[in-house]
């Protein structure tokens, strides 16, 4: 990519919308106060508090995290957004294609109203150069996953798949906690920034390496992380403390995640557990090269981009080579889904980068397998009262699941709300004796709590795009699938085109997400409860289709789990029961 293409990549969004200034997040309270009723209403709210400056990395850039994840192409194509759905009807789906309204047809009542595809290319031309040739020219965006799908809802997003990964790993190779364990780990960013709050939950210490200051303190304000500390060797002594104490610690230090590891290799500091959650996926906008403060690489960046993409990789084998060399010292290492691995395996020709796992394989799978991942909510009211009593009803509908509870009192203990206030827990397919599903059973009960008016305004039913039966992308989710299904991407198609069909409110297709452009196509949905008997219904269908496309598409794989949770819960599949 030249100089020139960079230079216009940066320059080509201007002054900020003078709507999103007014906005600054979404509107809130009980009545429509935008569009015609409340599932366009919704999507009018959710892009907003996407780029609500409590949400948002850089909402001033509609950048909202993963290094150029973003909500919109440009402030124009904001703006046209937000217009396009104040006017659209009640059977009219409105199209965005890459972050800009590019159509508006009729269809019908049960139809979603928006459908997005976000840097989706085709396959031969489907590279970081071609994409970034089209995104200095204004012809595409990086969608990132919840970015371009206005489904972010800050750290507290990730703040439970990076939990229920510590907890799996606590009891696979500890005495299902980590207390006196420490966790190692770099990126304090909108996604990254869960991981301290996650360690401690689970009663561990983590030092994390963050090149941007303001990022550890935002994570510190927000109550994400415990602690700043102004070098290692202070991070280290408070670290040891704690582990002493066995009591839960976290601790962010201003430095290179690179030069970190490397230091501790030096002064035989081997910690529990190595893993890293920087934006590797991109070399050029998420990662930070080695020798650099972050106003000297982003300086850098501008003036000499190839440059920066090669000392970027440079530092990433470094990193790399360093979590090797921890877990030869007995430190188990794991890979959070940048694609790092990926990156100095392609870049660097490093033939082990795959010696450590990604964290699907090594502990996420089998909850996939039951269709089991993450399910979120935001209350559009922006009242955190309607997501306490959300809260109760998850008690009333799930008591027998301990794991579930304990997550429910940890999350209002501890993880502070975002933009509207919202919440997410892991649910999964299985049914009960009416033959409801987990999500399906819930969404429901969140539609009557509206209907009553329990909970006082609608609320938007989402999930992340890393979920069970929605991604296809061989360095995370379907990292080293059984049956070598690894690429195949017919799978998060399907999972899209089925919820199109059972009526979600939006439908999302994106290419690249939280490992880089043409490593991976991932799918969403949102459905708007509003307490009416068409939401109960599009919930039933949208709740049953979307954690089912987990199950069948790993037992498919020949996973037994999968094939157990289909027999259980009486999914059909087709070759399998005819046999």
């Amino acid at each position: 990519m030249s100089k020139e293409q960079a230079k216009t990549r940066d320059e080509r969004f201007g002054e900020p919308s003078e709507q999103w200034k007014e906005y600054q997040g979404s509107p809130t309270g009980t009545d429509l106060t935008e569009c015609q009723s409340w599932r366009q209403e919704a999507a009018f709210r959710m892009l907003n508090n996407n780029l609500d400056p409590e949400v948002a990395e850089r909402p001033e850039d509609l950048v909202v995290y993963g290094g150029t994840g973003r909500a919109a192409r440009s402030w124009d194509a904001y703006d046209a957004i937000l217009d396009e759905l104040r006017n659209l009807d009640d059977d009219e789906t409105l199209l965005v294609q890459s972050g800009k309204p590019v159509g508006k047809f009729p269809t019908h009542e049960r139809a979603p109203r928006v459908l997005i595809a976000n840097s989706n290319l085709v396959g031969h031309w489907d590279n970081w150069e071609h994409f970034h040739e089209l995104e200095a020219e204004g012809k595409i965006m990086y969608g990132q996953m919840t970015a371009g799908s206005w489904a972010y809802i800050g750290t507290q997003g990730i703040i439970q798949g990076t939990y229920e990964t510590l907890a799996e790993l606590a009891r696979q190779h500890y005495d299902s906690d980590l207390q006196s364990k420490l966790v190692v780990t770099g990126g304090l960013g909108g996604m990254s920034g869960a991981q301290p709050l996650a360690v401690t939950m689970n009663h561990g210490v983590c030092i994390a390496a963050e090149v941007q200051p303001d990022r550890i303190e935002r994570r510190v304000e927000t109550d994400y992380l415990m602690d700043y500390a102004d070098s290692l060797d202070e991070a280290l002594a408070n670290a040891k403390d704690a582990l002493e104490a066995g009591e839960p610690y976290s601790v962010g230090v201003e430095m290179n995640v690179a030069d970190m590891l490397e230091e501790l290799l030096a002064r035989d500091e081997i910690p529990d557990i190595v893993t890293d959650q920087t934006s590797a996926h991109d070399e050029l906008e998420g990662y930070y090269p080695s020798g650099y403060t972050a106003a000297e690489a982003d300086e850098l960046r501008d003036e000499d981009p190839e440059t920066y993409v090669e000392e970027s990789l440079d530092t990433m084998e470094r990193h790399v080579q360093a979590i090797l060399d921890l877990q030869d010292e007995g430190a188990i290492a794991f890979e959070y889904g940048n694609n790092i691995r990926g990156q100095v395996k392609n870049h660097r020709g490093m033939d082990n980068a795959f010696d450590f796992p990604g964290f699907v394989p090594a502990y996420i799978r089998p909850m996939f397998c039951r269709g089991r991942g993450p399910f979120r909510w935001a209350a559009l009211s922006g009242d955190p009262e309607d997501i306490y009593r959300t809260d109760e009803a998850i008690r009333e509908l799930f008591p027998e699941n301990e794991s579930l509870m304990r997550w429910i009192d940890l999350a209002q203990e501890q993880v502070s709300f975002q933009g509207l206030p919202s919440r997410v827990c892991w649910l999964g397919y299985e049914t009960d004796e009416e033959g409801i599903t987990e999500r399906a059973r819930f969404a429901l009960k969140i539609n009557e709590l509206v209907a009553s008016g329990e909970v006082s305004a609608p609320v938007v039913v989402t999930r992340d795009h890393l979920d069970a039966g929605s991604v296809a992308s061989p360095n995370r989710e379907t990292e080293a699938m059984q049956d070598g299904t690894d690429a195949v991407a017919d799978w998060p198609i399907l999972n899209a085109l089925v919820n199109t069909a059972s009526g979600a409110d939006i439908v999302s297709v994106h290419d690249g997400g939280g490992v880089g452009i043409g490593n991976s196509l991932h799918s969403n949905n949102h459905v708007v409860l509003d307490g009416s008997e068409l939401a109960a219904k599009k919930a039933r269908a949208v709740f049953t289709t979307d954690p089912g496309m987990g199950v069948i598409r790993h037992a498919d794989a020949g996973y037994d789990d999968a094939l157990d949770e289909a027999t259980k819960s009486n999914v059909h599949i087709p070759m399998r029961d005819d046999e």
